[in-house]
């Protein structure tokens, strides 16, 4: 305040002013405090209100998974008695007939066959089972019939047989493959052959044991 002379009043008015100013810093940090502890409460509402959507969207996710699962076991469930209408259709069909004309003098059938060995930890169902004195018929039955049916088939009969094998009667015995199906993929077909397998499909009114081709030589396990 060069130049002028300090009185009481100037003294006076520069204590106000600064008290003033104080009085507006403060009030604009009190301001900017609220501001900030407003948007705290609108990210924790928002954060709430995310986790609230992804728990409803998670119970949702169960929910389906479960419909899933529910249906899945449906399907299977239905599967299984779709494959169990197809051997019995087999079997009305005749299919002993036609293992007859192939040389097969059949004796007997039986259905979903188990066998387990504990020691050798192998274990398998034979969906149908035809028996001709010393030559039984293993048979897997599907829906429909592809190449990885086949190799699982394959691996079926080498159980078995390792099965029979540690039997104690120890009885001579060959085993024969086939395969069947409502749809037989043309893929899956052709390994079988390739593979010594009879082929067996279902049709609206009987079963029929495909055509074998040439050089077919049928595999005995």
């Amino acid at each position: 305040m060069s130049g002028q002379s300090v009185t009481y009043e100037n003294v006076l008015s520069l204590i106000r002013e600064g008290a003033a100013e104080f009085d507006r810093r403060m009030a604009e940090s009190d301001r900017r405090m609220a501001e900030s502890d407003r948007r705290m409460a609108e990210a924790d509402r928002r954060m709430e209100a995310r986790k609230a959507e992804l728990d409803r969207e998670a119970k949702e996710r169960k929910a389906e998974l479960d419909r899933q699962m529910k249906e899945t076991d449906r399907k299977i469930a239905a599967l299984g008695s779709r494959i169990g209408e197809i051997v019995e259709h087999m079997i009305q069909g005749n299919i002993v007939n036609k293992f007859q004309t192939f040389g097969y003098q059949i004796t007997q059938y039986g259905r979903n066959v188990f066998f387990q060995n504990t020691e050798l930890k192998i274990s398998g169902e034979i969906d149908l089972f035809l028996n001709d004195g010393d030559t039984d018929i293993l048979i897997e039955v599907k829906t429909t019939l592809e190449i990885p049916d086949v190799h699982e088939h394959i691996e079926r009969l080498e159980k078995y047989r390792r099965y029979f094998d540690a039997k104690e009667d120890g009885r001579q015995r060959r085993f024969v493959g086939a395969v069947a199906g409502a749809v037989v993929r043309d893929n899956a077909k052709q390994f079988a052959h390739k593979n010594g397998m009879y082929v067996i499909t279902q049709s609206d009114e009987a079963v029929e044991i495909l055509t074998l081709p040439e050089n077919f030589k049928v595999k005995e396990w």
